[in-house]
């Protein structure tokens, strides 16, 4: 079902509703029969995006709000998160930085509701991934994650005026003995953290060369 506007040919064209077979609705602008310019479309199952079209598919600025509460605001290219945009998690968690591809991509925020915790830094597909600085209520690191967890050099800074440098260093897996069945694939271990000394405050990024 569709009320509004249309051009000479009788396509959608202009302002107008539509009711969709599945039971979404739009509501917006149209371009020559397809969603184009801003609209605010309605899924049947409870979601909600308003913001702009491009030949029917999300492109530009706009806000999604999902059915488990979570909401993105930000750039959309193609359907895609794609651009700088802020994302609200149903747990109360936040991203906000660079996205591609529907993913966590670029520079960017993510806050831990629960701790209060921070990760500012670099991120690929998603993971934590390059230089970043993770902010605890009364201390931080400083440093480079790889695929989410924190390897080689780096220093935690404390609030009372010190700082520890050291180094994540990827454990060695031990020998499995014979006997022990194989409970599918083992765990990744852990990054353990190496301290060396304790300075003063000092300027050290992880791009400094030794």
């Amino acid at each position: 079902e569709y009320e509004g506007d249309r051009n000479s040919e009788g396509q959608r064209h202009g302002f107008g509703k539509a009711q969709l077979p599945n039971g979404d609705t739009y509501e917006g602008q149209y371009e020559r029969g397809l969603r184009n310019g801003h609209g605010t479309y309605r899924f049947k199952n409870g979601a909600l995006y308003t913001g702009n079209y491009l030949q029917n598919k999300k492109h530009g600025t706009g806000v999604f709000f999902y059915p488990d509460g979570s909401k993105y605001a930000g750039d959309w290219v193609q359907d895609q998160r794609q651009g700088y945009g802020e994302y609200l998690y149903a747990n109360g968690d936040t991203y906000t930085g660079e996205w591609a591809n529907n993913k966590r991509h670029g520079k960017g925020t993510y806050v831990y509701k629960d701790t209060g915790s921070k990760y500012v830094g670099c991120w690929v597909n998603g993971i934590q991934n390059g230089p970043a600085e993770l902010i605890h209520l009364n201390h931080r690191f400083k440093g480079r994650f790889l695929s989410g967890k924190p390897l080689g050099r780096g220093k935690f800074i404390f609030d009372i005026g010190c700082e520890q440098h050291g180094e994540y260093i990827q454990p060695e897996k031990e020998e499995e003995k014979e006997e022990e069945e194989e409970e599918g694939p083992p765990l990744p271990l852990e990054p353990v953290w190496k301290a060396s000394e304790i300075t003063e405050f000092t300027a050290w990024s992880p791009d400094d060369e030794e």
